[in-house]
């Protein structure tokens, strides 16, 4: 008799003479080592991260980026994961790439800088149908980086800092223009009431250091 142990974050197939026998779940196991060709394929189903680095694409518009995709996925079905093919992360890494590529020849840049969040789940369904193939399930699956060409990403920068810049201009312009409807109102509040001004006067002589000078007529 043969033993094996395993643990709770994996499957071990087996397979005698050839043919898939079945699958061991967690804990230890007994089996007769009765033929010679025994084969256990250890299986782990523990989540893991895959890179798809720097995919360059064209977008609608024809201007070439670069993207890097990464994808969180597990073994769902490790008899599928063993039998169906030789590398089944290759080919999810493959349908990655092309359901990138689809995705942004759909949008021209601009669309595309500012919708990358949305793009990761659009391509999700199309690279979970690749994976369910081989046995993979892909729980996530989101764009890292957007790599403009030289040229572009100046542009953008020069274009993001004069927004930036246009922007604290108004901020600027709005506190003026408030500061003055404030002196205004109040210097019609105190022609209107002119006894406003001497409490006014008052109130800043009762301040520490403040010298009044009073002038008689």
């Amino acid at each position: 008799m043969a033993k094996i142990t395993v643990m709770a974050y994996e499957r071990v197939v087996r397979f005698v003479d050839g043919e898939l026998r079945d699958v061991l779940g967690p804990g230890r196991h007994r089996y007769a080592k009765w033929s010679a060709d025994t084969v256990l394929h250890r299986v782990d189903l523990r989540p893991r991260l895959v890179t798809v680095p720097g995919q360059e694409v064209l977008t609608s518009d024809g201007v070439g980026v670069r993207f890097s995709v990464v994808l969180r996925l597990a073994v769902a079905d490790p008899v599928v994961h063993l039998t169906e093919s030789q590398d089944p992360h290759a080919e999810v890494y493959a349908e990655a790439q092309q359901a990138l590529r689809l995705a942004a020849a759909e949008h021209p840049l601009d669309a595309l800088v500012e919708s990358r969040a949305q793009l990761g789940p659009a391509m999700l369904p199309a690279v979970q149908a690749a994976a369910a193939r081989v046995g993979l399930v892909v729980h996530d699956l989101s764009i890292r980086d957007l790599m403009l060409p030289g040229d572009l990403r100046r542009a953008y920068a020069e274009t993001i800092l004069a927004r930036q810049r246009g922007r604290a201009e108004l901020e600027r312009a709005r506190a003026e223009a408030a500061t003055l409807r404030s002196l205004a109102n109040t210097a019609r509040l105190l022609d209107e009431h002119p006894v406003l001004l001497r409490l006014r006067a008052l109130q800043v002589a009762e301040a520490p250091g403040t010298k009044v000078v009073l002038k008689h007529r």
